[in-house]
């Protein structure tokens, strides 16, 4: 199974689009399921349910954070090459899905507890979000590599 079905798997299962994105990858870098569904747990939605930021691109920015992620202060190392992997990221990201911001992906303002039943009601933002979770998944394992 690759990684993007992992993390559509784990979409399915109930848990956010970052949840999904980071505990798929969460294992490779010390981090155990529980601690990444935690880490990951208040992204969803677009941050906090604000329509924001798409989940699975934060999930995908947590985890490069987890690859490249400056971990000491002096000695050369910088978040330089995260950085550059985020933007990488993003960029083809709204390649494939046109925005990285959740309410322009979904089409309506999610905090709006009105469109976002009307919404589930249709099944759109599940399909809209699992192929945001797949795609974000897949750019960022290629990114880490």
């Amino acid at each position: 199974m690759s990684k993007a079905e992992d993390a559509e798997a784990v979409f399915i299962k109930g848990f956010n689009c970052s949840q999904a994105v980071v505990s798929t990858f969460a294992e490779e870098f010390g981090l155990d399921k529980t601690m990444a569904y935690r880490v990951a747990a208040a992204f969803g939605g677009g941050i906090g349910h604000l329509g924001e930021a798409c989940g699975a691109v934060t999930g995908a920015v947590i985890v490069i954070g987890l690859k490249y992620g400056m971990t000491e202060l002096g000695g050369g190392q910088s978040n330089k090459e995260a950085y550059k992997k985020v933007q990488q990221l993003v960029e083809q990201f709204r390649s494939r899905d046109g925005s990285h911001l959740c309410k322009e992906l979904l089409g309506f303002d999610i905090d709006d507890r009105a469109a976002l039943k009307e919404a589930l009601k249709k099944g759109s933002p599940q399909k809209i979000c699992l192929k945001a979770v797949r795609d974000a998944a897949e750019i960022v394992e290629s990114l880490i590599k």
